[in-house]
């Protein structure tokens, strides 16, 4: 048996908030969408490289307030991009705690995203 990488569920409440954050902002594609029909919550998926991640506007398939860690290689060139933009609602900055850099920014469902460079 091989395990995969797990893909994290995230909780989201707006379809156009989740994609001006995540696509817009974070450039992350959007990979697939799927409801229902109209008028009943959206799962997505989104990705950006290896990074692939789902948001839910279902109530039961996850809790706002998740903290996700997610590795890149370069991060603070990703942050600059990310600075330039001069996105309304996040401005993120690199921190440096012992175990490498660091940049954490809030979704706006309250979701926490890691980005982290490992030393």
């Amino acid at each position: 048996m091989h395990l995969q990488p797990p893909i994290p569920i995230l909780r989201s409440f707006d379809e156009y908030q989740a994609k001006r954050f995540y696509i817009d902002f974070l450039e992350f594609q959007l990979d697939w969408e799927h409801k229902h029909e109209s008028g009943l919550p959206l799962y997505m998926q989104i990705s950006q490289g290896k990074c692939v991640l789902h948001l839910s506007e279902h109530y039961a398939d996850a809790t706002p307030g998740a903290s996700l860690r997610i590795a890149l290689a370069d991060l603070v060139p990703y942050q600059q991009l990310l600075e330039s933009k001069q996105f309304k609602y996040a401005r993120p900055n690199v921190n440096t705690p012992p175990w490498g850099l660091e940049m954490p920014i809030t979704d706006p469902f309250g979701n926490k995203l890691i980005f982290t460079q490992l030393a």
